[in-house]
This record gives C-alpha cells, structure tokens and sequence, in this order.
C-alpha cells in the first residue's frame, strides 16, 4: 500500500498484468505458478531430504553431505526447480569438482543429486531422476592400496613414532589403541562406551557397524573383540 508501493511500481505491476492477460494468461494463476516453483527449488527440497535423514545418517556422513551440496551443488542449483533441472547442468556442477583432481568427492556429489531427485519423485515435485543419464560421465575413482607393514623393524619405527606424536591428547589415545585392537579408524572412532565391558576386559562390536566380515580377534593382554 502507498506509500510502500509506489505510484510508478503499481503501474508497472498493472501494465503486465494487462500484457499477460492480452496473451490469454491470468495474472493471479501466474503468480501461484511462480510461487510453487520457487517453493521446489533444489536447495528446498534437498534441505528436506536432509532433516529427514538426520536420524538415519552418521553425523559425520551429514556432514560431508551438507559440505558438499553447501560448496558445489547450492552455488549452481539451489535456486533452481528441481523440474527443470537437467543432466547437463548437473554435471556442469560436477566437472569443476573432477578438474580439482577430487574424483571421489563428485561421485558423491552425483550420489546425492540422485538421492534428492528420487525424494521429489515420491513427493510429487519431479517426474525422473535426471542423474541416472549421467552414468558412467564420470572419470572412475582409483583406489591406491597400500602395503602393509610386515617387517618387525618397520613396526617398532611406527610404534616410536605414535609415541613421538605431539598433537591432539584424542588423537594420540587413538594411535596407541588402534594396535591393540586392529580396528579401522571408523569403528574405533565410532566407539561406545556402552560397548566395553572393563570386567571382562571386553569391546564388543556391533555387528552392524563393522565393514568386514565377522571376526574375533585376542591377543595376550586378554583384550577381546567380538561380534
């Protein structure tokens, strides 16, 4: 209202109504279209599909989850509907991410695009996952497997140079532990106390949370791990 609005604005606003209207297109149905397509724009729909997520991801899965449609994927596509996305835009997200030599980082990326484009199918806001086209667009992530240390020699250097370490106090409790207990760094980073039962001088892992297949591992200071 006046004096709010002005006199010049009212008559613009006024003047493209009367353009629309000329085409056969009413004004009020045009502003509702414009407001549910600013309503599903990608950044909307993926926030969505995040808080939806937050009880059944790892927090530091969401974390890495939000970086990385937070620094690559919002700056292009947040603002965008998810239906009028395409393939092509999307891997113009992409490439950048390959060019800094982060091959892995935009296999996720595309990863979750996907997972974003399949919640607005089931909520009604997109007809395919327009990700499915860029299969194979990718350059494939190398995976460099590293030798184990077998040598008696190389293992005490390793052992002086965990006790040589100088950084975080959590950082060093979780180099001394890892040979003892021949975790990976994710399982043992995801300890519970509620796993660790110090009477029986037992850590009982949860099957679940274990990436290799069901062991049980002893060692002479009647330190246990099972699953």
């Amino acid at each position: 209202m006046y004096p709010d609005v002005t006199l010049q604005y009212a008559r613009e606003k006024l003047q493209e109504a009367r353009q629309l209207l000329a085409r056969g297109i009413d004004p009020s149905a045009q502003r509702r279209t414009v407001k549910v397509a600013r309503a599903d724009t990608f950044k909307v729909i993926a926030e969505e599909w995040l808080e939806m997520q937050a009880e059944r991801l790892a927090p530091i899965t969401m974390t890495q989850a939000r970086w990385i449609l937070g620094s690559f994927v919002y700056p292009r596509l947040g603002s965008r509907p998810i239906a009028e996305i395409t393939a092509p835009e999307v891997l113009g997200v992409l490439r950048p991410i390959e060019s800094r030599g982060m091959n892995e980082t935009a296999h996720r990326a595309l990863q979750r695009c996907g997972q974003i484009f399949r919640y607005a199918i089931a909520t009604g806001r997109a007809t395919r996952d327009i990700t499915s086209d860029l299969r194979g667009a990718l350059a494939p992530v190398v995976v460099e497997n590293r030798a184990a240390i077998t040598e008696p020699a190389k293992i005490g250097a390793l052992l002086r140079a965990i006790d040589d370490y100088i950084g975080h106090p959590t950082t060093l409790i979780a180099l001394k532990l890892s040979p003892l207990v021949f975790l990976r760094p994710s399982e043992l980073r995801a300890a519970e106390w509620s796993e660790i039962d110090l009477q029986a001088a037992e850590w009982r892992v949860p099957a679940a949370r274990m990436k290799m297949r069901e062991r049980h591992i002893r060692h002479p200071g009647r330190f246990e791990i099972s699953c």
